[in-house]
C-alpha cells in the first residue's frame, strides 16, 4: 500500500512537473514573441477565373484583371483615396505615402487608387499598383519625371525607357507609367526570391503589366510641348526633368523643360519653356533679366541673355546662356553634376560662344 501512494505521488509530481515545463515553454514563446506568419502565396490557376474585380467606378476600366500571367487579386480590395472616394487625401499619408505626401502633393495629388496583382502560377510574387491622379498633365508628367531622374545624374544611374502610355521607365523591381493626369507607380515583391532572381523575376512580370495599364488609362499621350522641344541628339537615356512650376527654381519662370546632355566630352543642359504668347515670353526674359549679373547679348539675331545662377550657397555657379523666339525660350547652361566638388576657377564650363550657338540651332528648329 505504502509503495502504491509513493508511485502515485511520483506520477503526480511528473504530472505536474510535466504541466509546468509546458506552462514555461508557452511563457517563454510569449515572451520571444507569435512566429511570423507563412509567406502567403497564390495558389496555381488563381486567375483561371479571370482575375479579381475593382469596385471603385471611378477607376475600374484603368486596371486590366489580366496580363501575362498576372491578375488582379481576388482576394484583397483595392483602395481609394482623395476625390470621390471612401478615403481621404490625409489618409494616404499616413496608410500608403507616409513621409513622401508632400512630394505629391506638390506635384498637385488629386486621388491615389492601389491593389495587387498575382501570379497566377502559384508562387508569391505580387505586383503592388499604386494608381496617383494630378490636378494636371503637367503635374503628373513633372511628378514622373521626379521619380525617374529624382535628383540624381542621368549619366550614371536611370531606369530603362518603357514602351507604356505616354511614358514608360523600367527599374530594378519598380516601373512607372505617365499618361495624361496619371502616374501609375507598380513595385515587385517575392520574399523567397534572393535579389537577382527578384530582379530578373521583376522584369518579367512588370512591363506587362504597366503596358496594359498604359494602354487602359485616358486621356492624351503626346509630351508636354516643352518637353518636345529639347532636342533629341545627344540627349543622355530618360534624361529629361519637368518642373510643373518655377523652372530652375526661379519665381515666374513657370513650367517648363530640362534635358541633360553629353556630346564627346562635354555634358550640358538645355531647358525648354513656351508660352500662350509672344509677349509671356518677354516676360520670362524679363524675370531672368533681373537675376546677379545678367547682361542682354547683343547683335546675335534673337533676343538673347546671359547669367549665372546657384541652386544653393555650397553649389558652383551654372553659367546660362537664353535665348527667345516668338512664344518660345530656350537656355544652355554649364552642367552641375560636372562642376561639383570643384572650385570655380577649376570647373570646365561650355564657352558663351557655344553655348550660344546652341540655343540659336534650337530656335531655328522651334515650331
Amino acid at each position: 500500500m505504502t509503495l502504491r501512494i509513493r508511485s502515485l505521488a511520483r506520477a503526480s509530481l511528473a504530472v505536474l512537473a510535466c504541466h509546468a515545463a509546458v506552462a514555461c515553454q508557452k511563457e517563454r514563446a510569449a515572451e520571444r514573441g507569435a512566429p511570423p506568419p507563412p509567406i502567403e502565396s497564390s495558389k496555381p490557376g488563381a486567375c483561371a477565373s479571370g482575375g479579381g474585380t475593382v469596385k471603385d467606378s471611378v477607376s475600374a476600366a484603368f486596371f486590366p484583371r489580366t496580363a501575362a500571367d498576372y491578375c488582379v487579386d481576388p482576394n484583397s480590395e483595392a483602395r481609394a483615396f482623395g476625390e470621390n472616394a471612401p478615403n481621404s487625401l490625409d489618409a494616404v499619408c499616413t496608410e500608403l505615402f507616409d513621409g513622401e505626401c508632400e512630394v505629391y502633393k506638390s506635384y498637385g495629388l488629386r486621388r491615389v487608387v492601389t491593389l495587387r496583382y498575382i501570379d497566377g502560377k502559384g508562387s508569391p510574387g505580387a505586383v503592388n499598383v499604386n494608381l496617383s491622379r494630378f490636378a494636371s498633365a503637367e503635374g503628373a508628367y513633372g511628378f514622373f519625371t521626379k521619380r525617374v531622374v529624382a535628383d540624381a545624374d542621368p549619366a550614371e544611374t536611370v531606369p530603362a525607357a518603357l514602351d507604356a502610355g505616354g511614358s514608360g521607365a523600367l527599374g530594378s523591381g519598380i516601373a512607372y507609367v505617365w499618361r495624361a493626369d496619371m502616374v501609375a507607380e507598380l513595385s515587385y515583391t517575392n520574399e523567397l526570391e534572393p535579389p537577382d532572381q527578384l530582379k530578373k523575376s521583376a522584369q518579367r512580370a512588370l512591363p506587362p503589366i504597366a503596358k496594359a495599364m498604359g494602354e487602359a488609362l485616358p486621356g492624351d499621350a503626346h509630351l508636354p510641348k516643352a518637353v518636345s522641344l529639347l532636342p533629341s541628339a545627344n540627349r543622355l537615356p530618360m534624361g529629361v526633368s519637368y518642373a510643373a512650376k518655377d523652372l530652375l527654381g526661379i519665381a515666374g519662370t513657370g513650367p517648363g523643360a530640362l534635358g541633360f546632355y553629353r556630346e564627346g566630352s562635354e555634358r550640358y543642359r538645355v531647358f525648354s519653356l513656351t508660352r500662350v504668347d509672344e509677349d509671356s515670353a518677354k516676360d520670362v526674359l524679363k524675370t531672368l533679366r533681373k537675376m546677379d549679373g545678367a547682361k542682354a547679348l547683343k547683335d546675335t539675331g534673337v533676343d538673347a541673355i546671359s547669367f549665372s545662377l546657384r541652386d544653393e550657397e555650397s553649389s558652383p555657379l551654372v553659367g546660362w546662356v537664353v535665348g527667345r523666339k516668338g512664344s518660345t525660350v530656350v537656355g544652355v547652361g554649364d552642367e552641375l553634376f560636372v562642376l561639383r566638388g570643384k572650385p570655380d576657377s577649376q570647373a570646365a564650363r561650355i564657352p558663351e560662344a557655344k553655348k550660344l550657338e546652341r540655343v540659336k540651332a534650337i530656335l531655328a528648329d522651334a515650331k
